[in-house]
């Protein structure tokens, strides 16, 4: 995984693409692999981050239904809390985008979801001056 962070679009790809592959017949091992990858390098750049929480995206919605309830529960929890990090670090720069992709998450008379909620305290945190 470490790969990730090569510049070269093709490589990242070929990483995505593995990760993929191997998920198709071992999800819960690569899903718990890149979990622990990605707490070890939680100063991973966000571009690199993004390659290895789109292979999990991918492996859970292939692998839905041979996933464990546990384990499908904590690693949807760990990929809505990376995602909102991602958004919350991408808001530094470009809070008014950010901000408008966030607020399309709100309903009205549904309560928005506990990310959601999460995602604006962390922006609100991290823009505050």
């Amino acid at each position: 995984m470490d790969a990730t962070t090569d510049k070269d679009p093709l490589v990242q790809e070929q990483i995505y693409n593995a990760l993929c592959y191997l998920g198709q017949s071992e999800p819960e091992e690569i899903l718990n692999s890149c979990d622990e990858y990605l707490r070890q390098h939680d100063k991973l750049a966000y571009p690199h981050r993004v390659i290895i929480l789109k292979a999990m995206e991918t492996v859970v919605k292939n692998n839905i239904a041979l996933l464990d309830k546990s384990t499908a529960k904590e690693v949807i929890r760990d990929w809505q809390e990376a995602a909102s990090n991602v958004l919350v670090a991408v808001g530094q720069r470009f809070i008014n985008k950010v901000m408008e992709e966030v607020l399309t998450k709100f309903q009205p008379g549904i309560l928005p979801h506990y990310f959601v909620m999460q995602t604006f305290a962390n922006l609100s945190v991290s823009n505050g001056e």
